[in-house]
């Protein structure tokens, strides 16, 4: 491994950004695509790029699609095999957001193959091979190249019924809100950049970004969920923006009911918030209203990149015990009623 100062590299100093944090920003990426058309639409492409939904999906015939999705990125910490985790596990939640279950993944993998040993790349495919063979898929091949930044992910294809696909649209005014993992993942990656994370508040991180989106499939299948998403780069506000932009809706949350890792609020109040925080609100924060109450510590967290972060679910408000059970009989102990989609335009009031 190549050295700087006499010592070696840590994995996050090869890149300029690490996770999810590294998607271009929202305001950025809306003039990117503001030209682009869809192109060839065939009538079996029920979802497309029209409302920047999860996973493409294709229907077979009556009763069956496949979903498609890729992802990847730098790396957000310094193990190589959590790393790898970590990539696989965000990469699958996309067909788990659809309602989808998957079926086998791709790898994508550009290396700096001159400066990382072999065995550390080693250790980053196994580490996503790890994660394919809980999610219960293998890895059916992939693509490489030699790159000047460590990036790795998958492209994963997954199935399901028609009948149970679940979008980022769809969502009802009056409809209850639910977030399945708490947030703070970026804030945590910014500070064991600086050194500044215990192990245990490591080990939280490593738990929290590898743990399976696995409620989807349930979720799926549910007929008083209407609308999924998972919660990723674009954080919390983000993507329940997107939700409210495809359900023609707004959305009203309360602060003080969303989870939150257990160190996060202490690390944003000590300046561990990452700079895709403040894009992020650059490029969506005239559609959301925040209670003067809330400073920019709060937004922060609001805005925090998530890698590899929770299912984001609107269901009918009678359904929210039942959808709460979903998650936590999965291990989700954390998942929270956080809000509720309310009549409107688009936009997202934090009360």
């Amino acid at each position: 491994m190549s050295t700087e100062g006499g010592k070696p590299r840590r994995l996050t100093q090869f890149s300029h950004g690490g996770g999810c944090g590294c998607k271009i920003a929202p305001g950025v990426l809306q003039q990117i695509l503001a030209g682009s058309t869809a192109g060839l639409v065939p009538p079996e492409l029920i979802v497309g790029i029209e409302t920047a939904d999860d996973a493409a999906v294709y229907r077979i015939n009556e009763t069956q699609v496949i979903i498609a999705t890729t992802d990847f990125f730098m790396p957000i910490v310094d193990d190589p095999y959590d790393f790898g985790a970590i990539a696989a596990t965000n990469a699958i939640s996309d067909i788990y957001a659809m309602g989808g279950t998957p079926l086998f993944a791709l790898a994508l993998l550009a290396m700096p193959v001159k400066e990382l040993p072999i065995e550390a790349i080693r250790r980053i495919v196994a580490g996503g091979e790890m994660i394919c063979a809980k999610a219960g898929i293998p890895i059916a091949g992939g693509h490489t190249i030699d790159s000047v930044e460590p990036i790795y992910g998958l492209a994963v294809i997954g199935a399901g019924n028609p009948d149970h696909i679940k979008r980022n649209g769809g969502a009802e005014v009056g409809d209850a809100l639910i977030l399945g993992k708490p947030l703070g993942v970026g804030i945590y990656s910014a500070a064991l950049r600086k050194d500044a994370l215990s192990i245990a508040a490591y080990r939280t991180l490593i738990d929290n970004t590898t743990q399976l989106n696995t409620p989807g499939i349930e979720l799926g299948r549910h007929p008083a969920v209407h609308a999924m998403t998972d919660v990723t780069g674009f954080g919390l506000l983000g993507h329940l923006l997107e939700v409210c932009r495809a359900s023609h809706a707004g959305a009203s949350i309360d602060f003080a009911r969303v989870p939150l890792l257990p160190d996060a609020l202490d690390f944003a109040k000590r300046g561990h918030i990452t700079g895709a925080s403040g894009r992020n609100f650059d490029g969506y924060g005239s559609q959301v209203t925040i209670a003067p109450k809330h400073g920019e510590i709060e937004r922060a967290l609001l805005t925090d990149p998530q890698t590899s972060g929770g299912l984001l679910v609107a269901c009918d408000v009678a359904y929210t015990d039942e959808v709460l059970h979903i998650f936590r009989s999965k291990g989700f102990e954390n998942a929270a009623t956080i809000g509720v989609m309310v009549d409107g335009p688009s936009h997202v009031n934090v009360s």
